[in-house]
């Protein structure tokens, strides 16, 4: 069975930073292009960048020069470095599969919470 754990969220004032690690097992990391979305309250979830199996990231333009994927194969665990923290950063971050037709069952998230 496949299970994305998600952690390393918290309290963090604007300008902080936090380090969220996404750990799988039951799959490969490495195999797979992987993402880090989060969902916001009343909002519907985004995605906010993604890692390919060769590495190559992308960012969405609301985080892109503050937020950096990163992965550790041999941990099976992806990370996402967020700098500059700001309030509308505020939201639960998830990982999973970034091809939509291939994304699996959603973790419990990580809450992140921006505030001074």
């Amino acid at each position: 069975q496949v299970q994305f754990v998600e952690s390393g969220g918290g309290l963090v004032q604007p300008g902080g930073s936090l380090r969220l690690s996404c750990a799988a097992s039951g799959t490969n990391l490495g195999f797979y292009h992987m993402a880090w979305y989060r969902q916001a309250p009343g909002k519907q979830r985004e995605l906010v960048g993604s890692i390919s199996s060769g590495s190559s990231t992308w960012y969405a333009d609301s985080v892109k020069g503050r937020f950096a994927i990163s992965r550790d194969n041999a941990k099976n665990t992806m990370y996402l470095q967020m700098n500059n923290l700001k309030p509308e950063d505020t939201a639960v971050y998830y990982c999973n599969r970034a091809v939509a037709t291939l994304i699996l069952s959603w973790g419990q998230g990580t809450q992140v919470t921006v505030s001074s």
